[in-house]
């Protein structure tokens, strides 16, 4: 069955040898050497999308200390780590990690990894080292995140940036909130992304304070550098924190822009609200008003198992479950629930091909969900996911050739 936007209809699949969807049909008849495999009954969709995580920290819990649980512990902590931490132990932990999100249908991810004096290029080095391992397994994106030292000054910022835009990252970012200066920070920013021509994924104001935003000052370099569609904002917390009005005109703003949200549920919950006296915030953007007004909106697993986030699976199902709850979704959302894990971030990642279409990329996660709801709802107990038409998990039927089964 093929998920679609009247509900999932019973249909076969050819792919072909390289990897595309050749045709979709009711009934499709195939040459005696092909092989056939029997999912009848079985829901597919397209792959999930991670388009936020930090695969340099990644089960780094029992290494990494964060006594308070707060956000600048968890930064402090992990700057002191990672200065010492040896490219191959990243390596290990990072795949770990990217093969669980590919065992529960992940079929892209995006990482943020720090660049800066601390740290160098090591980490960035090694998760594209391990991006080319794992190419036929996985679609792995990089985004260079200025490291807080590095943000010091704006020579040292464009240094960091342009070397690890020439050392193959594919996106560059960073947060502007931790800066000394963030006006000047996102002026560097902006400035190396027009330059090599990347796009711009940044953690904008991961913090409750509603005076100290930089909502305006990102959409106005954005719209004044010709940027429309590619620049990302993780996080968005402070948005939450403004009164109702004044939010919903800087989300107009917004979606006028064409900039993306990403909201990291696990990681709000966790970090942020945590000396409130009294009624905890959530900690995550006004979710449904930013999809209302036409803004693009992902989800995002973001951290996993360390100083920042000391839980996760890699499960995204989950995580859009969280979204769901956290975010005060309604019950008929489900579905948008899962567009933000799947054809949202996919269009901000400009993944080529993603899909479920005659001529898009075989990239699925097939499941025995009723539908994409279902999937939100109750999850899926069995994966089986396909990268470029190749199984990377789970397992399917018998493949059989159909003069073999005459």
């Amino acid at each position: 069955m093929k998920a679609g936007a009247s509900g999932p209809e019973r249909l076969d699949i050819a792919i072909t040898s390289n990897g595309t969807i050749a045709r979709i049909a009711p009934s499709i008849d195939c040459d005696p050497e092909v092989p056939i495999a029997d999912i009848s009954g079985r829901l597919v969709t397209p792959g999930l999308v991670d388009i936020h995580q930090h695969l340099d920290k990644t089960a780094t819990r029992r290494l990494v200390t964060n006594p308070d649980s707060t956000l600048t512990g968890a930064i402090t902590a992990f700057e002191t780590f990672q200065s010492a931490v040896a490219p191959e132990d990243l390596m290990f932990r990072a795949q770990k990690t990217v093969e669980a999100c590919i065992a529960r249908g992940t079929v892209a991810i995006r990482s943020h990894v720090n660049v800066g004096p601390k740290v160098a290029l090591r980490g960035l080095e090694a998760l594209a080292e391990l991006r080319e391992r794992i190419r036929e397994r996985i679609r792995l994106q990089i985004v260079a995140f200025l490291s807080r030292e590095a943000g010091y000054s704006a020579s040292s910022a464009t240094h960091w940036l342009e070397t690890a835009i020439a050392a193959g990252a594919d996106a560059i970012g960073g947060a502007p909130a931790h800066a000394d200066n963030p006006e000047a920070f996102l002026d560097v920013i902006f400035d190396v992304a027009q330059r090599r021509d990347v796009p711009i994924d940044l953690h904008l104001d991961e913090h409750l304070d509603s005076t100290a935003h930089r909502i305006r000052s990102v959409v106005g370099r954005t719209e004044a550098a010709g940027f429309q569609s590619r620049v990302i904002a993780g996080h968005c917390s402070a948005l939450g924190a403004l009164p109702r009005v004044e939010a919903a005109k800087l989300i107009e703003r917004l979606a006028v822009a064409r900039i993306g949200v990403v909201t990291l549920p696990a990681a709000n919950l966790y970090l942020l609200g945590r000396g409130a006296d009294r009624l905890a915030p959530r900690g995550l953007t006004r979710v449904k008003e930013l999809i209302t007004a036409g803004v693009p909106v992902a989800a995002g697993s973001d951290n996993i198992q360390d100083a920042f986030v000391p839980v996760g699976t890699g499960d995204l199902l989950e995580i859009a479950r969280w979204t769901v709850l956290a975010g005060h979704l309604n019950s008929t959302d489900l579905g948008a629930a899962f567009r933000m894990i799947t054809s949202a971030p996919a269009q901000m990642m400009n993944l080529v091909g993603y899909g479920i279409d005659d001529g898009s990329r075989a990239d699925l996660l097939i499941t025995e969900a009723e539908d994409e709801e279902d999937m939100i709802a109750s999850g899926a107990t069995e994966r089986t996911v396909l990268l470029g038409g190749k199984l990377v998990a789970g397992s399917l039927a018998t493949a059989l050739s159909a003069q073999s089964r005459n």
